[in-house]
């Protein structure tokens, strides 16, 4: 008979960032620098896994420079991880945002393995291996790694080109029977970049059971040990249906931890305890020297290429505080739309404020304001919809305000599980008023288009997101909506070239939409 004493460590939706900077101007408690002092403090005290459970490769500044502009040097970001010596990566969805080429270079680089289930080749064969088995201190640890499929509607299908994406709960239902079928493992670790759409206490459906996050349902059906969980960038240390759960938020804020006490006699388990918790950066934490050697002198010409001036702005185009910005239209929204109906010759657009932070220009624009601001990713895309599609999105947005002590605030189904500030759209080239006091969906008690009635019937051509486009978000219909046209340019690219031909902007607001209670 033997005992051991273990743990996993887990990062997950890092997004790219390593030095301790949202890239605002100042130093911030985040980054993989950071965190990686307080990862290898614990695991100098006991036999450890690393794993990171995706959304790795993208979504600072530093990655976006990385990308445009040294796309074929060797990642960065790998080379912070490789130094770290994690034991196996996850895919997220967002790893893909770059394309398969650059993804298949991600993986050649990288001294561990990558994770995937239900991610495959066209042709059926397995892409990357689907688990892997790691042998700590004579304990056989089984990890599975599986993303939410999702991926499908949200990426651009040429970023997948050649590959299936399988339903996550089906996959790792069969390949977890597999591995502990054929490999005897001790413990069964399943790593899914994905989240819940139910209460852990209470089992109670708290967002769309789309099919996005399977996390409640791989609890509730499979028999496992250990599960690992993000894209929701929630901090979750739980246990639910006797298995352990964490969730690490993002950008390296926190690494996950689950000790595992296990007992073996005859190569079997007679007892296994384990427990998750979360454990944060602190002010002790030093930044890791070979992390940031890794890193450093992209971080240094990502600062320098930040701070190039790129437009003037007249008139004041910040704000401070980004609900008043959803309910008051602001010049930075009026801004925004125009840029996009002008780039896609619409004249109807929806856009969101993507985060609850300050924002918006300065006085002298550069990319740093870009890049704080339009945080995601996106595309544009412009599609005929319908005027009854019209009305429904726009109600669907009214759902965001509710009324509390006779002001208005925010539906908390917008912010629990996770905040969700990126699924209100405001319109522009639709006049209309919203009235918070009445129940969600016929809260649209005024919207002309060219001063007539939306009739429902007729359709318009709109631009929006390409995320917005596939309906994500609450907004289904969408999905079906023919694409007129497809700007497969990054938006801050966009926005950059824009402001290069436009030098000088105004900041104006035109007052289309009005929210009373």
């Amino acid at each position: 008979m033997s005992t051991h004493k273990l743990q996993l460590l887990v990062t997950s939706d890092i997004h790219g960032y390593i030095m301790p900077t949202a890239y605002r101007g100042m130093n911030e408690p985040l980054g993989l620098a950071q965190l990686a002092t307080k990862i290898e403090v614990l695991r100098s005290n006991y036999p450890t896994i690393l794993i990171d459970n995706g959304d790795l490769i993208q979504g600072s500044p530093l990655t976006y420079f990385k990308q445009a502009y040294r796309p074929l040097e060797s990642n960065p970001i790998i080379k912070a991880t490789n130094e770290l010596k994690y034991d196996a990566a996850i895919f997220g969805n967002h790893e893909f945002n770059y394309g398969r080429e650059n993804l298949e270079r991600i993986i050649e680089q990288s001294d561990y393995p990558w994770l995937s289930c239900n991610i495959r080749n066209d042709d059926g064969n397995a892409w990357v291996k689907p688990y892997e088995i790691f042998i700590v201190d004579g304990v056989r640890i089984g990890v599975i790694g599986v993303t939410t499929h999702f991926i499908t509607i949200w990426e651009d299908p040429a970023h997948l080109t050649g590959l299936q994406i399988d339903d996550a709960l089906a996959s790792v239902s069969y390949w977890l029977e597999v591995m502990k079928e054929q490999e005897k493992v001790h413990v069964s670790v399943i790593s899914y970049h994905g989240g819940f759409s139910h209460s852990l206490e209470t089992g109670e459906l708290e967002e769309s059971d789309s099919g996005e996050n399977q996390g409640y349902q791989m609890l509730q059906q499979l028999d496992f040990d250990i599960l690992i969980t993000g894209h929701q960038h929630r901090e979750i240390s739980s246990k639910a249906y006797g298995k352990s759960i964490v969730q690490p938020g993002s950008r390296a804020v926190k690494v996950g931890q689950i000790m595992i006490d296990i007992t073996l006699e005859n190569d079997e388990v007679i007892f296994i305890h384990h427990e998750p918790t979360l454990i944060s950066l602190d002010e002790h934490d030093q930044l890791h020297p070979k992390v940031v050697a890794s890193v450093s002198t992209l971080h240094e010409e990502t600062e320098q290429w930040l701070d190039e001036p790129i437009a003037t702005v007249h008139g004041n185009m910040l704000y401070e505080n980004a609900m008043d910005v959803r309910i008051h239209k602001h010049p930075y929204v009026q801004f925004l739309q125009e840029l996009q109906m002008d780039v896609t010759g619409t004249t109807i657009s929806c856009t969101s404020l993507f985060h609850d932070q300050p924002g918006g220009f300065k006085p002298i624009v550069t990319m740093r304001d870009i890049v704080t601001n339009y945080i995601y990713p996106n595309t544009l895309k412009v599609l005929a919809v319908t005027g009854e599609q019209l009305m429904l999105a726009l109600e669907q947005c009214a759902s965001y305000f509710t009324l509390e002590n006779d002001q208005i605030a925010v539906n908390p189904s917008f912010l629990y599980p996770k905040a969700q500030p990126y699924n209100y759209d405001m319109w522009e080239g639709i006049y209309y008023t919203m009235d918070i006091s009445k129940p969600i969906g016929s809260r649209i008690v005024q919207a002309t288009i060219n001063e007539l009635p939306i009739k429902p019937m007729k359709t318009f051509h709109v631009v929006m997101n390409n995320y917005r486009a596939t309906g994500a978000g609450n907004f289904p219909y969408f999905a079906s909506c023919p694409v007129i046209s497809d700007l497969q340019i990054d938006m801050t690219e966009v926005i950059a070239t824009y402001l290069r031909e436009h030098p000088v902007i105004h900041a104006h607001v035109e007052q289309n939409w009005d929210i009373i209670k």
